[in-house]
């Protein structure tokens, strides 16, 4: 059986994974898949934490942060799909929403 530390430190390079990728990439689509990335690191932690002590509230916990990220996968994709549609490029540093 494997221990919770192998999903914990899984879970820690998957959130290390997402935060070089937001810090580094330019491209908005990849920044979005970071933080999504991000989302489900933290999500396996709480699963294993929850299945660890034997409480099924993480589980249902993660099962209402998934519909939410459902949600906000929508929303963030249409954002950036409008982004497109206006500058033609998906590149954030490109991108200046404020100027007229």
């Amino acid at each position: 059986m494997v221990g919770i530390d192998w999903f914990l430190g899984l879970s820690a390079i998957m959130f290390t994974i997402g935060i070089i990728g937001v810090l580094i990439r330019r491209n908005a689509i990849v920044i979005f898949m970071c933080v999504e990335l991000m989302l489900n690191a933290v999500n396996l932690s709480l699963v294993s934490f929850a299945s660890h002590h034997g409480n099924i509230d993480g589980q249902i916990l993660v099962f209402f942060a998934l519909a939410v990220a459902a949600a906000e996968a929508v929303v963030g994709l249409a954002i950036i799909i409008a982004i497109f549609r206006n500058n033609l490029s998906v590149d954030v540093s490109k991108i200046n929403l404020l100027r007229w």
